[in-house]
């Protein structure tokens, strides 16, 4: 199988674990919101470890300082302007992005689709250097950090009283976005490799405004940010050991 082939089914299989997070909806009515934090800042010290040794390093070694500088920028500047322009809500705040009819459940859907993307990206465009260990250690990373965050949208839309199956195909829906960010990423980095530094680059910056603007915020919300500062201390070690394992 070629490159971009191997970089959508790794970005699927990541997407998709999404829906194993929340397969404990069909078990239990609630979690514990100590543990949903800790598991989100898991979630989180993931994502920073991914961008840190599997994106803007690579971006550095691959191009040079002042392209993964301006790269992170833009990847930055995107989810930003993302997160302005398309109609979504969170669980801790009102409505964001342009006034909309949608369902709440749909906007929902929509802000963790959101950062969904560049997840998925980050995925296509890391097996877009070729190195198919590296690139299954970043898939599998982002995999196990997608858990948590499947967990804590099945979590929240049973408390807005959906069933636990339309709350476990929600969940899982917000990951499918990933296959095609991890596609978009994969098939422009191997078609054009000059654009390779820029596309690691502009991928950890949309992770890294996902990690500051979304995640982060959401995890010291409910008073347990001593328990999810020692989940990113846990997610960024276990990010360490996959990205030197597969290296």
């Amino acid at each position: 199988m070629d490159v971009i082939g191997l970089g959508g089914l790794a970005s699927l299989g990541a997407g998709l674990a999404t829906g194993v997070g929340a397969l404990p909806v069909f078990f239990c009515r609630s979690a514990s919101p100590k543990l949903l934090d800790s598991l989100l800042g898991f979630s989180a010290g993931i994502m920073l470890g991914a961008t840190s040794f599997s994106l803007v390093l690579p971006s550095i070694q691959l191009g040079s300082l002042w392209i993964a500088s301006l790269g992170i920028i833009l990847g930055g500047a995107f989810l930003g302007l993302a997160n302005r322009l398309i109609p979504h809500i969170h669980t801790f705040s009102g409505p964001e992005g342009f006034p909309s009819s949608f369902s709440r459940v749909w906007l929902f859907v929509l802000a963790i689709t959101i950062h969904n993307f560049p997840e998925g990206l980050s995925v296509g465009v890391g097996f877009g250097r070729g190195e198919v260990g590296e690139g299954l250690g970043l898939a599998m990373g982002i995999g196990f950090q997608n858990m948590p965050e499947g967990m804590a949208v099945a979590f929240a839309l049973l408390r807005e009283r959906y069933s636990p199956f339309r709350a476990f195909g929600y969940a899982t829906l917000t990951g499918l976005v990933e296959p095609i960010g991890g596609l978009l990423g994969v098939s422009i980095v191997t078609l054009a490799q000059s654009l390779l530094p820029w596309g690691l680059a502009f991928a950890g910056g949309a992770m890294l405004f996902v990690i500051s603007n979304e995640i982060i915020p959401e995890t010291h919300r409910g008073g347990h940010p001593l328990e999810a500062t020692f989940g990113v201390l846990l997610g960024f070690v276990v990010m360490t050991v996959f990205d030197n394992l597969f290296s």
